[in-house]
């Protein structure tokens, strides 16, 4: 009597859902969306860009310099003297040697900014020089 129910309890214990195999995809699949997930970069603030009829999107923009109202400069959500602005932009450059430079000025800010941001991301080798605007 006993042999019939020793099978029968062994039956239940082999019949257990094994979830290993569940566990190793749902990794796989977490790992692969990490790896290909592409990242919003931001300048550091959020500024009013002024609007412009020929404004296009550029997909590639790599190093993000922002300019406030008041004149302040942001790269990498770090607030940066125009003097360092330079040896940001050759830092930045050289983790990625196709990187592009996107100026962020506000429309309320000095144009003097502006041109020596410009200048200090050209003296660091950045030709591919932007200015963000907003499409009208």
């Amino acid at each position: 009597m006993r042999a019939p129910f020793a099978k029968l309890m062994q039956e239940e214990e082999e019949s257990e859902i094994n979830m290993t195999p569940m566990l190793d995809v749902v990794f796989i699949m977490l790992i692969f969306f990490i790896v290909t997930a592409s990242f919003v970069k931001e300048a550091g603030i959020e500024v009013n860009r002024p609007e412009a009829a020929t404004a296009v999107k550029k997909e590639r923009a790599n190093i993000l310099i922002a300019i406030s109202d008041k004149g302040e400069i942001w790269i990498n959500k770090r607030r940066v003297d125009v003097r360092a602005v330079q040896a940001n932009v050759e830092r930045l450059k050289a983790e990625n040697p196709q990187g592009t430079v996107v100026i962020q000025a506000d429309k309320n800010s000095k144009t003097d900014t502006l041109i020596k941001v410009m200048d200090a991301s050209r003296a660091a080798g950045v030709f591919d020089v932007s200015i963000a605007a907003q499409e009208m």
